[in-house]
């Protein structure tokens, strides 16, 4: 079921979002202060392209370099992205084949707003580790 929805997802909208993010990331690089930004940019690009049968955990040893990061983050790129899964998030929820992924778009927005000292592992690793979610995608 996941590869079906990650299909659909693909198709209807989870391709521009991660090309969203591949160019916030890419623009992220040019001031050498914000490179960590980039890499967080393009570690959620890849969850926002396959996003089904996979879950955010609290990446573990995450301190007050996280919390600063987020912050900066937040207010320099996460707003942005966030306003981007709102206007997909609108677009899905039009047919009532989309209402579903739209709701799941809006579940990424709080790993878009505040990604530092978070990471996207698959639901059985994150069992496995005896790990909560933060926020899953799953319908």
């Amino acid at each position: 079921m996941g590869l079906l929805l990650n299909i659909i997802w693909v198709v209807f909208g989870g391709f521009w979002l991660f090309l969203e993010y591949l160019l916030v990331g890419l623009l992220a690089i040019i001031p050498i202060v914000t490179i960590p930004a980039s890499v967080a940019c393009f570690r959620i690009a890849g969850y926002v392209l396959w996003p089904f049968g996979r879950t955010v955990v609290r990446q573990p040893g995450a301190g007050a370099g996280s919390a600063a990061m987020n912050i900066v983050w937040f207010l320099i790129a996460g707003v942005w992205l966030a306003i981007g899964h709102i206007v997909t998030a609108a677009a899905m929820a039009i047919t009532i084949i989309g209402i579903p992924l739209a709701l799941a778009n809006l579940k990424l927005i709080p790993v878009t707003c505040f990604p530092f000292g978070k990471v996207a592992v698959p639901k059985r690793q994150a069992q496995m580790m005896g790990v909560s979610s933060l926020g899953e995608v799953s319908l």
